[in-house]
């Protein structure tokens, strides 16, 4: 039998900030509430991997940062925290960041069919509220599929759902690359 550590039923935002780093894995926080971080799919870390490598020598050219999910982005200093699969600033204050991104410009999740509905519902209702958010990218996992959320006027944001053919278009970075280059290597529907 595993034990199991006991994790706390509500916590502040500094308990949790405090707690979290004494923990194995991670944890997002939303009002109190905490949420383990499970292990994804090969299919789902190749996905995450093939757009970090596509977009890397890119933004390192503009002086902005890309990481990928293991590090915290604060919606709001209230809450929630998440961890996106990847996640883009250019904000001088998240270059130098240690602890978690504040003024992210893009936000992707890859889906898994245990996480789509909260990386469509919550999550994606939390981040759209971000100031300095300009898109948000959700890459299915399981199938060749992109979806993009991109800011327009005022609280307009602007849907944009792509297939294997076409070219994916990251305005908020000036950023294009054919969507089948996020597919690279990816192998679907394997029992193994």
């Amino acid at each position: 039998m595993i034990a199991t550590p006991q994790q706390p039923s509500k916590m502040t935002i500094e308990e949790y900030l405090e707690w979290e780093l004494q923990q194995n894995i991670r944890y997002e926080y939303t009002h109190g509430e905490i949420v383990a971080m499970t292990g994804g799919t090969i299919p789902h870390n190749d996905i995450a991997l093939n757009l970090y490598r596509t977009l890397y020598p890119h933004l390192r050219s503009r002086g902005c940062r890309a990481n990928v999910s293991d590090v915290k982005v604060q919606v709001s200093p209230q809450s929630p925290y998440y961890y996106p699969d990847l996640v883009v600033s250019c904000d001088p204050q998240d270059i130098n960041a240690r602890n978690f991104i504040q003024k992210p410009k893009l936000i992707v999740e890859v889906l898994l069919p245990s996480t789509s509905s909260r990386d469509r519902g919550e999550k994606l209702t939390n981040y759209l509220t971000i100031p300095t958010l300009q898109e948000y990218l959700l890459i299915d996992s399981e199938k060749i599929s992109v979806e993009r959320y991109c800011r327009g006027e005022g609280r307009m944001w602007l849907y944009y759902p792509s297939k294997a053919v076409d070219t994916i278009a990251l305005s908020s970075i000036e950023f294009e690359c054919a969507i089948e280059l996020l597919y690279d290597g990816v192998v679907f529907n394997s029992s193994c």
